[in-house]
């Protein structure tokens, strides 16, 4: 699972990196990057990535830091489903 946050979005793929194709992906576009969102979108993801078969991931923050919002999104992922 990959995350990009930017000043105003959060985005969040599942990724095979052996086929390297994108499985499933979400986003906060058309709200904002709040902890709030973050949490409804490792829900989203938990429940797109395990329809598609994938509940086993590795958590790429893609180098930010793991603050509110990171740690909102891994925790509703894990509530979710996904193992890390």
């Amino acid at each position: 699972m990959a995350v990009y946050v930017s000043n105003r979005y959060i985005y969040v793929q599942v990724i095979d990196d052996d086929a390297q194709k994108t499985i499933c992906s979400v986003s906060s576009l058309g709200g904002k990057a709040t902890v709030e969102t973050a949490k409804e979108l490792g829900a989203k993801i938990a429940e797109a990535a395990k329809a598609q078969g994938v509940v086993r991931i590795a958590f790429d923050r893609g180098g930010f830091a793991f603050g509110s919002r990171l740690r909102a999104l891994a925790d509703s992922a894990r509530e979710g489903g996904l193992d890390f």
